[in-house]
Protein backbone atom coordinates (compact mmCIF):
# COMPACT_ATOMS: atom_id res chain seq x y z
CA UNK A 1 0.00 0.00 0.00
CA UNK A 2 1.38 3.45 -1.03
CA UNK A 3 1.76 5.59 1.70
CA UNK A 4 -0.90 8.07 2.16
CA UNK A 5 1.45 11.18 2.57
CA UNK A 6 3.42 10.18 -0.76
CA UNK A 7 -0.16 9.58 -2.74
CA UNK A 8 -1.39 12.94 -0.88
CA UNK A 9 2.24 13.94 -2.31
CA UNK A 10 1.58 12.68 -6.24
CA UNK A 11 -2.34 13.84 -6.17
CA UNK A 12 -0.95 17.98 -5.31
CA UNK A 13 1.91 17.81 -8.05
CA UNK A 14 -0.34 19.96 -10.65
CA UNK A 15 1.82 22.03 -13.33
CA UNK A 16 2.17 25.33 -12.50
CA UNK A 17 3.08 27.82 -15.23
CA UNK A 18 3.03 31.13 -12.68
CA UNK A 19 5.43 31.60 -10.28
CA UNK A 20 6.17 34.82 -8.06
CA UNK A 21 9.62 35.52 -8.99
CA UNK A 22 10.93 35.14 -5.80
CA UNK A 23 14.38 33.47 -5.33
CA UNK A 24 14.99 30.27 -3.96
CA UNK A 25 16.60 29.68 -0.59
CA UNK A 26 19.59 27.58 -1.49
CA UNK A 27 18.83 24.52 1.02
CA UNK A 28 15.30 24.09 -1.47
CA UNK A 29 18.00 23.84 -4.42
CA UNK A 30 20.27 21.95 -2.74
CA UNK A 31 17.24 19.43 -1.91
CA UNK A 32 15.99 19.55 -5.43
CA UNK A 33 20.43 19.07 -6.75
CA UNK A 34 19.92 15.66 -4.39
CA UNK A 35 16.63 14.56 -5.72
CA UNK A 36 17.95 14.85 -9.10
CA UNK A 37 21.57 12.93 -8.64
CA UNK A 38 19.37 10.36 -6.28
CA UNK A 39 17.75 9.69 -9.46
CA UNK A 40 17.92 5.67 -11.12
CA UNK A 41 19.26 5.30 -14.42
CA UNK A 42 20.12 2.09 -16.54
CA UNK A 43 22.13 0.54 -15.38
CA UNK A 44 23.51 3.06 -12.77
CA UNK A 45 25.72 4.89 -16.13
CA UNK A 46 24.21 8.03 -14.98
CA UNK A 47 23.52 9.30 -18.08
CA UNK A 48 21.82 12.77 -17.43
CA UNK A 49 23.14 15.91 -16.90
CA UNK A 50 21.55 18.73 -15.17
CA UNK A 51 22.11 22.37 -15.78
CA UNK A 52 20.23 24.45 -12.66
CA UNK A 53 19.37 28.09 -14.69
CA UNK A 54 19.13 31.23 -11.93
CA UNK A 55 20.06 33.84 -14.15
CA UNK A 56 17.19 36.11 -15.44
CA UNK A 57 18.45 37.23 -18.69
CA UNK A 58 19.55 33.61 -19.22
CA UNK A 59 16.04 31.88 -18.08
CA UNK A 60 14.60 34.78 -20.88
CA UNK A 61 16.31 33.24 -23.42
CA UNK A 62 15.48 30.04 -22.89
CA UNK A 63 11.84 31.08 -22.14
CA UNK A 64 12.04 31.16 -26.32
CA UNK A 65 13.41 27.79 -27.03
CA UNK A 66 10.30 27.16 -28.68
CA UNK A 67 7.14 28.97 -30.17
CA UNK A 68 4.98 27.67 -27.67
CA UNK A 69 4.65 26.48 -24.00
CA UNK A 70 8.17 27.76 -22.58
CA UNK A 71 7.26 31.58 -22.73
CA UNK A 72 6.01 31.07 -18.48
CA UNK A 73 10.03 29.91 -17.59
CA UNK A 74 11.40 33.79 -17.74
CA UNK A 75 9.04 33.78 -14.73
CA UNK A 76 10.28 31.08 -12.86
CA UNK A 77 13.24 31.49 -10.09
CA UNK A 78 15.13 28.47 -11.50
CA UNK A 79 14.85 26.24 -14.90
CA UNK A 80 17.00 23.19 -14.44
CA UNK A 81 18.02 21.63 -18.09
CA UNK A 82 17.65 17.89 -17.98
CA UNK A 83 20.04 16.06 -20.84
CA UNK A 84 21.04 12.48 -21.27
CA UNK A 85 24.15 11.87 -23.34
CA UNK A 86 24.14 9.84 -25.91
CA UNK A 87 27.35 8.13 -26.07
CA UNK A 88 26.85 6.42 -22.42
CA UNK A 89 23.22 4.46 -23.29
CA UNK A 90 20.66 3.84 -25.62
CA UNK A 91 18.16 4.41 -22.75
CA UNK A 92 19.48 8.46 -21.81
CA UNK A 93 16.03 9.40 -22.77
CA UNK A 94 14.19 7.33 -19.99
CA UNK A 95 17.36 7.99 -17.46
CA UNK A 96 16.70 12.01 -17.87
CA UNK A 97 12.76 11.70 -18.04
CA UNK A 98 13.08 9.63 -14.88
CA UNK A 99 14.90 12.73 -13.22
CA UNK A 100 12.74 15.20 -14.30
CA UNK A 101 9.58 13.67 -12.92
CA UNK A 102 11.72 13.24 -9.62
CA UNK A 103 12.38 16.74 -9.83
CA UNK A 104 9.08 17.81 -10.41
CA UNK A 105 7.77 15.59 -7.24
CA UNK A 106 11.00 16.75 -4.83
CA UNK A 107 9.79 20.68 -6.15
CA UNK A 108 6.12 19.75 -4.91
CA UNK A 109 7.06 18.30 -1.66
CA UNK A 110 8.99 21.55 -0.20
CA UNK A 111 6.44 23.80 -1.46
CA UNK A 112 7.52 25.10 -5.30
CA UNK A 113 5.55 25.05 -8.18
CA UNK A 114 6.94 23.33 -11.36
CA UNK A 115 6.28 22.11 -14.80
CA UNK A 116 7.64 20.23 -17.46
CA UNK A 117 8.56 22.35 -20.55
CA UNK A 118 9.49 19.00 -23.61
CA UNK A 119 12.40 20.45 -25.05
CA UNK A 120 13.04 16.87 -27.31
CA UNK A 121 11.52 16.60 -30.78
CA UNK A 122 10.73 20.55 -30.78
CA UNK A 123 11.40 23.45 -32.85
CA UNK A 124 12.57 26.52 -32.03
CA UNK A 125 12.19 27.49 -35.62
CA UNK A 126 12.10 26.27 -39.22
CA UNK A 127 16.17 26.09 -39.15
CA UNK A 128 16.89 25.39 -35.73
CA UNK A 129 15.42 22.76 -33.08
CA UNK A 130 14.70 23.47 -29.42
CA UNK A 131 17.03 21.38 -28.41
CA UNK A 132 20.05 22.35 -30.69
CA UNK A 133 18.95 26.13 -29.36
CA UNK A 134 19.11 24.99 -25.97
CA UNK A 135 22.42 23.15 -26.49
CA UNK A 136 24.21 26.45 -28.36
CA UNK A 137 22.74 29.01 -25.72
CA UNK A 138 23.80 27.02 -22.30
CA UNK A 139 27.45 25.93 -24.29
CA UNK A 140 25.86 22.12 -24.38
CA UNK A 141 27.87 19.36 -26.56
CA UNK A 142 25.95 17.59 -29.33
CA UNK A 143 26.31 14.41 -27.41
CA UNK A 144 24.06 15.92 -24.40
CA UNK A 145 20.55 15.81 -25.54
CA UNK A 146 18.23 17.83 -24.45
CA UNK A 147 15.25 16.43 -23.09
CA UNK A 148 13.49 18.91 -20.84
CA UNK A 149 13.63 22.11 -18.62
CA UNK A 150 11.46 22.42 -15.25
CA UNK A 151 10.53 24.93 -14.50
CA UNK A 152 10.75 25.83 -10.62
CA UNK A 153 9.73 28.70 -8.73
CA UNK A 154 7.10 29.81 -5.79
CA UNK A 155 3.85 29.12 -7.61
CA UNK A 156 1.92 32.32 -8.14
CA UNK A 157 -1.55 29.91 -8.98
CA UNK A 158 -3.01 26.88 -7.34
CA UNK A 159 -4.37 24.06 -8.71
CA UNK A 160 -6.86 21.52 -7.12
CA UNK A 161 -5.14 17.94 -6.90
CA UNK A 162 -7.80 15.76 -8.61
CA UNK A 163 -10.19 13.38 -6.53
CA UNK A 164 -10.03 9.82 -7.10
CA UNK A 165 -13.44 9.83 -8.96
CA UNK A 166 -11.58 12.35 -11.35
CA UNK A 167 -8.48 10.21 -11.93
CA UNK A 168 -9.26 7.93 -15.66
CA UNK A 169 -9.05 4.26 -14.49
CA UNK A 170 -10.29 3.29 -17.61
CA UNK A 171 -6.77 3.67 -18.67
CA UNK A 172 -5.96 0.44 -16.57
CA UNK A 173 -6.32 -2.97 -17.49
CA UNK A 174 -5.49 -6.17 -15.09
CA UNK A 175 -3.51 -9.14 -16.80
CA UNK A 176 -4.78 -8.31 -20.27
CA UNK A 177 -5.38 -5.17 -22.01
CA UNK A 178 -9.26 -6.08 -22.39
CA UNK A 179 -9.47 -6.88 -18.41
CA UNK A 180 -10.72 -3.10 -17.30
CA UNK A 181 -10.96 -2.43 -13.97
Amino acid sequence: MVNAEIQDLLRRRRSIRKYTGAALEKQKVDLLIEALLCSPTSRNGRSWEFVLVDDRSLLDSLSKCKPQGAGFLKDAALGIVIAGDSTKTDVWVEDASIAGILAQVAAESIGLGSCWIQVRNRSHDAATSAEQYVQRLLGLPETLKVVTIISVGQPAEEKPAPSASELPFAKVSRNRYSQRL
